[in-house]
């Protein structure tokens, strides 16, 4: 995926979200994760993405490039 095409694609997302609401964001966000890991169809695929998708614990070391 070319750059413009994810740019546009999280433009949505965030304009998808901000129409949804505060209150319904969160049910949005998990109705989208499972279509997207129904169409990737990669249950260890799906998991490592989970994992990527954390964000890292308050206080949490983060590496970082020098």
């Amino acid at each position: 995926m070319i750059d413009s095409g994810l740019e546009r694609i999280y433009t949505t997302l965030c304009q998808t979200i901000t129409a949804e609401g505060e209150a319904q964001a969160p049910l949005y966000l998990a109705r989208l994760a499972l279509l997207c890991m129904t169409e990737l169809d990669d249950t260890q695929r799906a998991l490592s993405l989970i994992e990527a998708a954390r964000l890292p614990s308050p206080g949490a070391v983060t590496a970082t490039a020098a």
